[in-house]
């Protein structure tokens, strides 16, 4: 087994002329190197490809709101217009569909470094390990907002092409203008980014403790989905409310006819708070860890 790789001053004495510890790994870079993986080009297909399968689904079934039924929810009026379309989009995706993308940008980060036996090697570089750590977070946070921005964009555009421009009907009756609806819809994606920092937390946590992308990745989405299970115990009562599970489809309280900001502030501040807990404990753990591989 090779010697562990222990982390020089980021700044000695010796160094070379011009190093500078603060431009080691460098974003651009860092973004590159993931863009071209091909596990990102498989998740950018995948949302990309889901508004057009719901697309088929409702010419081949029928329009939701052309069928019979009791009480109106957001499905029933996916093909009233394209910013119905998008949310649409969001309201089926959003309690798993993103959790992957979010799961996988960040839990593949520092164990498939490691996997490879390339890590010791960027920190021999030298890389200092809190730059390495905040570059590979920085990225994986960018492509898992551009995640959440894919989908309900190709959603809007495919939905206005096959349903048409048009107000947002809203499912508890009335409508919003186009031009408001957008913001409204943008206001839900925000929300949706923030509800993920949770599993992006902890996949980012878990790729400093294994070597194994898919065990850190994995790991994440389970652990995800065991919140969702808890959230659904109503025996829990109010315990549930500190789950991040159970504010996740808050941000349906931004297509009302009134804008309710109390149920996404309380989801976002405990996404939020538990997400800078498990990115503390990941740098924690990196800073002391002994890279073998």
């Amino acid at each position: 087994m090779s010697a562990p790789v222990h982390e020089a001053p980021a700044a000695p004495a010796d160094a070379a002329p011009g190093y500078r510890a603060g431009r080691t790994l460098p974003l651009r870079v860092e973004a590159v190197r993931q863009l071209k993986r091909r596990r990102t080009l498989v998740m950018a297909a995948i949302l990309t490809a889901l508004p057009f399968v719901l697309i088929v689904a409702f010419a081949i079934g029928g329009s939701p709101d052309e069928r019979e039924g009791g009480r109106i929810n957001l499905m029933d009026t996916a093909t009233a217009s394209g910013a119905n379309f998008a949310a649409t989009c969001l309201f089926v995706s959003a309690g798993f569909l993103l959790v992957v993308p979010v799961a996988l940008f960040h839990g593949d980060t520092v164990a498939s470094e490691a996997n490879w036996s390339s890590l010791r090697y960027l920190l021999a570089a030298p890389v200092p390990r809190t730059r390495l750590l905040w570059s590979k977070l920085a990225v994986a946070l960018g492509f898992s907002a551009a995640a959440m921005v894919l989908l309900p964009l190709v959603g809007l555009a495919a939905g206005s092409v096959a349903y048409g421009w048009g107000p947002l009907k809203l499912p508890t009756g009335g409508s919003l203008p186009a031009a408001d609806s957008l913001a409204r819809i943008g206001i839900v994606v925000a929300f949706v980014f923030l509800s993920q920092l949770v599993t992006a937390g902890l996949a980012f946590w878990l790729s400093t403790k294994t070597d194994a992308p898919l065990g850190a990745v994995g790991g994440a989405v389970g652990l995800t989905i065991i919140g969702n299970v808890l959230d659904a115990v109503t025996a829990l009562g109010a315990w549930r409310e500190v789950l991040p599970a159970h504010w996740q489809f808050a941000w349906i309280d931004a297509l009302q006819p009134d804008l309710e900001w109390t149920g996404m502030l309380k989801g976002a501040s405990v996404s939020v708070t538990y997400a800078l807990v498990l990115f503390a404990l990941a740098f924690r753990n990196f800073s002391r860890k002994d890279i073998v591989s």
